[in-house]
């Protein structure tokens, strides 16, 4: 079984939570995530996180404290989810390699298909929002 490191980001802005559709042709395609990807050789996980909303989103961000870790198996592969708060510096985030994006309030997450590490992602994001909305905490799980 194939071990990936994976990092995402919870960027919350006005009180709603950034969503990115799988791309068809992907695995779990149309499924809604976290935004964010793969770590690379060489990368730290924040490192790799603002590559990939770089090149996913077409948006510099800030990456705050991790706020949770999964470890979830699939059909064929493992993963460990590392996911992080992040603040929008610049840019409007765009679907450049997703399928779509959404702004969904903390509330209202229950009601979208995320994909399965995702959804263990979004039961610890809901808590650390109702203890800390705007992300100022410091340091979670790493």
């Amino acid at each position: 079984m194939i071990a990936l490191d994976v990092v995402c980001a919870a960027l919350v802005l006005d009180g709603a939570v950034l969503l990115a559709q799988r791309p068809l042709g992907k695995e779990r395609a149309l499924e809604w995530e976290f935004p964010g990807g793969k770590i690379e050789p060489g990368e730290t996980p924040q490192e790799a996180l603002e590559r990939e909303l770089r090149e996913e989103l077409g948006i510099e961000v800030q990456v705050g404290p991790c706020f949770a870790t999964v470890l979830h198996d699939y059909e064929d592969r493992r993963i460990h989810l590392r996911a992080y708060r992040a603040t929008l510096r610049s840019g409007e985030p765009a679907p450049l390699e997703c399928e779509a994006i959404a702004w969904i309030a903390p509330d209202e997450l229950g009601r979208v298909v995320l994909s399965e590490a995702d959804r263990l992602v979004r039961e610890q994001l809901v808590v650390a929002l109702a203890l800390d909305p705007e992300g100022n905490t410091a340091a979670g799980p790493h």
